[in-house]
């Protein structure tokens, strides 16, 4: 069999023997060497690499030392910026592949699964106190593991539902010609998580009240991850648009707000990201009773139908 240089060179030879214009393969894309391949799953492998470690500094996490728990939330927000980067150099190299895909997928599963549900479930439930109420903590403590479970869950069937769909809808379409997620992604999850433990430092919640909030916080999370709801994808920004300066500049100024107030940004970020999806599907019901009303009810059927 010949290699993918020996199919190009053996491919040129027929060209020429046919009487095909030299032309033809000066305008030919080169094909990808074999290494280019690798470049995106070096960026997977980091995100890999940072979920492991955000595992790592979860368990190990205490309330008297809290830093862990920050750091594993910090090693999560990274991630996310790792699964963003592999994808586009992907495309951007054409180096695209099965492996590729597969391999990224179960990265997600690992950083944006189990990392931040285990980090959910040690600091926002498992460090409740003793000393409050026994059968309460227990519990909370006990709710907490099986929503925290649930999140992974949600999150993996995500992944699952977005490959196998071949150009998958969502029940509330957007605009035309922009490209929307169906259901919350999970990179986006974990970083709902990982915003608000760095948002206290990595400081565990003590009461029980503000554990239920988290809880209830959670399985809304992963509620639109399974859902059909639209969200904002961003694969239309680019370089290459008619105003690059612009684009620069504003990711220029984000990224130094965030890294001045990285605890108030990010939490704005994940949580903004969160409220878009549900405001898109409020405007989008409210949108659609007013174009189409329910039609009026006669108020005697049986009448009506004996004059029709």
């Amino acid at each position: 069999m010949p290699t993918d240089t020996e199919g190009l060179h053996l491919a040129t030879h027929a060209d020429a023997l046919a009487g095909s214009p030299a032309d033809d393969t000066k305008t030919r894309r080169p094909h990808p060497s074999r290494g280019m391949y690798v470049l995106p799953s070096l960026f997977t492998a980091g995100n890999i690499a940072l979920g492991y470690y955000a595992i790592t500094q979860s368990v190990q996490g205490t309330p008297a030392d809290i830093a862990y728990f920050d750091h594993a939330a910090l090693a999560i927000g990274f991630a996310v910026l790792c699964d963003g980067v592999d994808g586009r150099i992907a495309r951007m190299t054409r180096t695209t592949s099965d492996f590729g895909k597969e391999l990224d997928s179960l990265a997600d599963v690992i950083t944006f699964g189990v990392a931040p549900s285990l980090l959910a479930y040690i600091w926002g439930f498992r460090m409740l106190p003793a000393t409050i109420h026994l059968a309460l903590r227990e519990n909370v403590i006990h709710g907490g593991v099986l929503v925290c479970f649930l999140f992974l869950i949600c999150g993996a069937s995500r992944l699952a539902r977005f490959n196998i769909s071949i150009n998958p809808q969502p029940r509330n379409p957007g605009r035309p010609g922009h490209k929307y997620f169906v259901g919350m992604p999970i990179p986006a999850g974990a970083g709902v998580i990982a915003a608000i433990v760095h948002c206290f430092d990595g400081s565990p919640i003590y009461d029980p009240w503000t554990a239920l909030v988290f809880l209830a916080l959670l399985l809304f999370t992963g509620f639109l991850m399974v859902s059909s709801w639209r969200f904002w994808s961003g694969k239309e920004i680019g370089m290459g648009d008619r105003h690059p300066f612009q684009f620069v500049a504003i990711i220029a100024l984000v990224g130094a707000l965030i890294a001045w107030k990285s605890e108030y940004m990010l939490i704005i970020i994940a949580l903004g990201y969160l409220v878009s999806g549900v405001f898109a599907r409020l405007a989008y019901s409210w949108g659609h009773r007013r174009r189409h009303p329910h039609p009026p009810v006669a108020e005697n059927p049986t009448a009506t139908s004996v004059n029709d």
